[in-house]
């Protein structure tokens, strides 16, 4: 067995009011009640919400507060994401922090949330690390984990953990679940999807285990969810299959098959082309809601 204890923090969390003071004093209570806990992660966008104006450079004060945060409880420390200004640029972005307070790596969100996160660029480096004595982890931002091509890769670059910080408050929370779920199954790894509450998200925070098994499901509360996860589960579901039956990982390695849609030619087939720009609906268009009083 080897264990370790990874608490999500579904907090209720403002959009009009930085957060860092909340954080910091549940992160406190968290630690005082479970000292036990080894890594520490909040939801995205928690620190200041979704409001592109409070978008700075990293790094900045705010982490470095996190960073004396990870070292005060030594911890590793993912404190959600921050919207990031590089050049002309905004990203939504990640940092990793280890328990010495040091930041191992900053991941920027893949697929920002079009047409409706407008303005913000997508990141293009995945990004793995390693926790000495325990295993892998992969970084992934909400609605990256739709496109299975990013989970896939984690995987392939040995993330045993896939950590899912989201702001989800809407109504395809529930589709979310079933993706994560779908996730761990097929990259038989476990899968964090940490949710926000309030301005933050609708919650239901879920850890689901490499056979795509729900370990917990939160409610539509804020809650502190600690919870010891063992990385040989994960070693051996990708040795003698999921449940002993399929090994995704080896049928995928010594597949047969190349993907021609993943190649720059993909983007320009006839189906995806028909498809139209990527804009939000509007009231009355052939593609959203019609308008009052028009029969359906």
């Amino acid at each position: 067995m080897i264990p370790f204890a990874i608490a999500s923090m579904q907090l209720e969390l403002s959009a009009v009011q930085p957060n860092l003071p909340l954080m910091e004093a549940r992160l406190d209570v968290l630690m005082a009640v479970y000292p036990w806990v080894q890594m520490v992660v909040f939801s995205e966008l928690a620190p200041f919400g979704p409001l592109l104006s409070n978008a700075q450079p990293l790094p900045n004060e705010t982490e470095a507060a996190f960073q004396r945060m990870a070292a005060k409880h030594s911890i590793w420390l993912v404190p959600g994401s921050m919207f990031e200004t590089s050049g002309a640029h905004i990203y939504n972005t990640a940092s990793v922090i280890n328990p010495q307070g040091e930041i191992v790596g900053r991941y920027r969100k893949m697929f920002p949330f079009r047409p409706y996160e407008d303005g913000v660029e997508g990141g293009t480096e995945f990004m793995v690390f390693d926790v000495p004595d325990a295993g892998r982890f992969g970084l992934a931002i909400c609605y990256d984990l739709w496109f299975p091509e990013t989970a896939r890769t984690l995987a392939a670059m040995g993330a045993e953990v896939i950590l899912h910080p989201t702001l989800t408050g809407t109504i395809d929370r529930d589709v979310e679940l079933s993706i994560v779920r779908a996730t761990a199954a097929q990259n038989q790894c476990f899968v964090f999807g940490v949710n926000g509450f309030g301005d933050g998200g609708n919650g239901r925070s879920i850890i689901v285990g490499p056979a795509g098994e729900v370990l917990y499901q939160g409610q539509s509360a804020q809650e502190m969810i600690p919870f010891e996860i063992d990385f040989e589960r994960v070693r051996r579901s990708r040795e003698f299959g999921l449940r002993g039956l399929g090994q995704q990982l080896k049928s995928f390695r010594d597949r047969s098959v190349e993907f021609p849609v993943y190649g720059p030619e993909g983007r320009s087939w006839p189906f995806l082309q028909s498809l139209g720009p990527l804009q939000k609906p509007h009231r009355g268009s052939a593609a959203g809601l019609r308008d009052a009083g028009q029969t359906l």
